[in-house]
């Protein structure tokens, strides 16, 4: 793939990114994770973005492709789940991002985001200092946050972060009219997570997951399923998202490098003709009821 700039980080990352989730427990054999991890990589994708909350993930990545630093930008996220240390204090994210950088073997972090953190506890600013500080001390190149609404329009407005990976599908198009081009006025870099939304036009019934039910309704009010006919909805949805202005790279996530695969050939389509981004667009905003974006 060819590599964009990650707003004005000096980074540059891959129009798709690879989330490894899926590849957080047991379900999953070493052997497995390391041969996806390796494969995504050979593709030419350079984003891997993970979390302190996905398991083995960090581990894997660690284990198995640390030898291959140069070749990606590294992405997790922390607040939370450190032994012994209380959620979302100054002392979590020091200590999560040092045990990252020990999970995975490197000597820095390329973007670390704030995960989910509640709109309060940004505001009182202990775990933004906390994050701020360990850039200071070059454990990591990009201090970023990771969510929606309120909280995203804060760390937006606040001016310390350097990068935002949040919520933006078919589905989920709550940041774009200000979110996102605000972002890229400030020369942020973005990262769109949950680009397919959960691929939930595949069910024939609501999902019982909160968000890909949210998403589910959302599919159903939208009516894009009698107009898109036999239309390859997957391709649709990541290519409305990977070139929308301000985002930087989508990221997704899965267990199997054909499903994978199968995602890169369509990101690699380019953009939607003019007309299929606008209705994909107008469906959204034609039956938008308030929706937010879902976390």
């Amino acid at each position: 793939m060819t590599l964009q700039d990650f707003g004005r980080t000096g980074l540059c990352v891959s129009r798709l990114g690879f989330g490894a989730m899926h590849i957080n427990d047991e379900r999953t054999s070493e052997e497995d994770a390391g041969r996806l991890l390796n494969e995504v990589l050979d593709l030419g994708v350079n984003l891997i973005d993970t979390a302190r909350g996905y398991g083995l993930s960090e581990e894997r990545i660690g284990c198995h492709i640390a030898h291959r630093r140069q070749d990606f930008v590294l992405s997790t996220k922390v607040g939370y789940g450190v032994e012994g240390v209380p959620d979302w204090t100054y002392d979590c994210i020091v200590q999560g991002v040092e045990r990252a950088l020990r999970l995975m073997r490197t000597e820095v972090l390329d973007i670390v985001h704030l995960h989910s953190c509640p709109l309060q506890t940004l505001e009182q600013g202990e775990v933004v200092r906390a994050l701020q500080d360990c850039k200071a001390a070059g454990k990591l190149r990009v201090a970023a946050y990771s969510g929606d609404n309120a909280e995203l329009d804060f760390a937006i407005a606040s001016g310390a972060f350097d990068a935002l990976q949040t919520s933006i599908s078919i589905c989920d198009q709550a940041n774009l009219p200000v979110r996102l081009p605000e972002a890229e006025r400030l020369g942020l870099g973005v990262i769109a997570k949950r680009p397919l939304a959960g691929a939930i036009w595949r069910f024939a019934a609501r999902p019982g997951e909160y968000a890909e039910g949210q998403y589910w309704d959302r599919w159903q009010a939208m009516g894009l399923a009698s107009q898109l006919g036999d239309s390859d909805v997957g391709e649709l949805a990541l290519r409305f998202v990977a070139y929308l202005p301000g985002v930087s790279s989508s990221i997704v996530g899965t267990g199997k490098l054909e499903n994978f695969k199968r995602n890169l050939a369509a990101v690699e389509k380019g953009p939607l003709p003019p007309e299929q981004q606008q209705l994909l667009r107008q469906a959204f905003l034609h039956q938008e009821r308030g929706w937010k974006g879902l976390i």
